[in-house]
């Protein structure tokens, strides 16, 4: 059997030929109804025996390009390959399938390895690794430091996150209250500062009773280092209550426990600074006002305590141990400005060359800068016409301790273009021979 196409070129037979004077006019009409007309295209099935004697017409290759196509021939499905590709002869399957499917290594197989770790019979588990103590001690500390230079809480958490665990987490507090304990009261309040910013983060009130208990149990040691450690732990332990990082019952829990002398001498003033009156407000400033934060006039106060205090002891040490505790490097036009004042009205050599002495080691150890050194002599200067109101000697004190400083360290040269003459108000007489009168100048030698 057959196929055999039949082409009557899909036009009826009964076609009525147009009359020629409408050829025009009737186009539209004459093609509209030639496609009504229109017939499918139809498929007879006749016998091939029928068929070799009749001249049939020749198939068109019109459709030569269904021999390869997947579609399937009774007009069903969506032409898609089968099984998703992943069907056929010579196909490994779906891509990504391998990944899928699990396979089963056979213990048969010459090239089976019975200690590999895909033969299922290990099973991995994930294991956290504590680190020592004495590791996250030597890594916090340069971190602690670090923070005591810019302050910055946030840089300083995120440090102690990449090697502080949950376990551990309690030497953070214990390694930071012992390097505060070495270091000066504004240190203390940075410490206070940020082991209450690490409270919730990295640190919870049991992390922070517990670091406190080892304290306690430590502080004869530290005392040994730190004589005060008991008034300082004090001060941590009161002022973590006052933020609230640390429960009031830890303090009273520590007062009926058996405790060392240091130990229990911390708790007792722990006890007194929290049920003093508004004692939750003070606490606050427990470790003072340091620094720029203190009023100018209470600075000036202390500069000048400071500058008579060495004038009577002569410990240039403990005057620049004083010079640093103040914490105020751009105060110290100040103190400079403060000391050429007392040289001036002083009228003493001794202390002229004593406060030349302490004005050179500043510059020495590099506690006052040059820029500073500098605005104090330029601040005398230009207030020198309210100065001689007072000291009438005020310029001739002031040349000569000018040269005394000349001889120990170099001033600037700002300075020394500065340097007014003598004023007019004159205390030597031009008939004595260019003599100093004696009531007008007294040393006291």
């Amino acid at each position: 059997m057959e196929v055999e196409r039949v082409d009557s070129e899909n036009v009826a037979v009964d076609e009525v030929a147009k009359p020629a004077g409408n050829v025009g006019a009737g186009d539209a009409a004459t093609s509209h109804n030639e496609r009504l007309r229109r017939k499918n295209k139809k498929y007879t099935r006749t016998n091939s025996k029928e068929a070799a004697g009749v001249s049939a017409v020749t198939p068109l290759p019109k459709y030569r390009s269904w021999k390869n196509s997947r579609r399937p021939r009774n007009g069903h499905g969506r032409g898609l390959p089968k099984k998703g590709g992943a069907g056929g002869k010579g196909v490994w399957g779906a891509p990504g399938s391998e990944m899928l499917e699990e396979y089963e290594e056979d213990a048969n197989d010459p090239n089976y390895d019975s200690e590999a770790v895909t033969n299922g019979d290990i099973e991995f588990k994930q294991v956290i690794v504590e680190a020592d103590p004495e590791e996250i001690i030597r890594k916090a500390e340069p971190v602690i430091l670090e923070y005591f230079e810019h302050g910055d809480t946030n840089a300083a958490v995120e440090d102690f996150l990449e090697f502080v665990t949950a376990k551990r987490s309690h030497l953070v507090c214990e390694t930071i209250v012992e390097i505060a304990l070495d270091h000066k009261p504004s240190h203390c309040e940075m410490a206070s500062v940020l082991i209450s910013d690490l409270y919730g983060r990295i640190l919870s009130a049991k992390d922070i009773a517990y670091a406190f208990e080892q304290l306690l149990e430590k502080l004869p040691d530290l005392v040994l280092d730190t004589p005060d450690a008991a008034v300082l732990l004090s001060n941590f332990v009161a002022r973590c209550v006052a933020d609230d990082c640390l429960p009031p019952k830890f303090v009273q829990a520590q007062a009926n426990a058996q405790l060392s002398p240091p130990a229990r001498q911390a708790i007792h003033r722990a006890e007194t600074l929290l049920s003093m009156k508004q004692g939750l407000v003070r606490l606050d400033n427990i470790w003072g006002v340091g620094g720029g934060i203190r009023p100018v006039k209470s600075l000036i106060r202390q500069i000048q305590l400071l500058l008579k205090e060495y004038l009577t002891s002569g410990d240039l040490a403990e005057a620049m141990r004083c010079v640093k505790d103040l914490e105020v490097p751009h105060f110290h036009h100040e103190l400079v400005y403060e000391t050429i004042l007392l040289a001036v009205e002083a009228i003493n050599s001794s202390v002229e060359e004593q406060l030349c002495t302490f004005l050179a080691e500043l510059r020495r150890c590099v506690i006052v800068s040059p820029d500073q050194m500098d605005r104090g002599f330029l601040r005398v200067l230009e207030d020198m016409t309210d100065i001689v109101l007072d000291v009438p000697l005020a310029y001739i004190m002031l040349d000569r301790f000018m040269e005394r400083c000349q001889h120990k360290f170099r001033l600037g040269d700002a300075v020394l273009k500065r340097v007014p003459t003598r004023g007019r108000k004159r205390f030597v007489s031009e008939g004595d021979g260019g003599a100093i009168k004696d009531h007008a100048l007294k040393l006291r030698e």
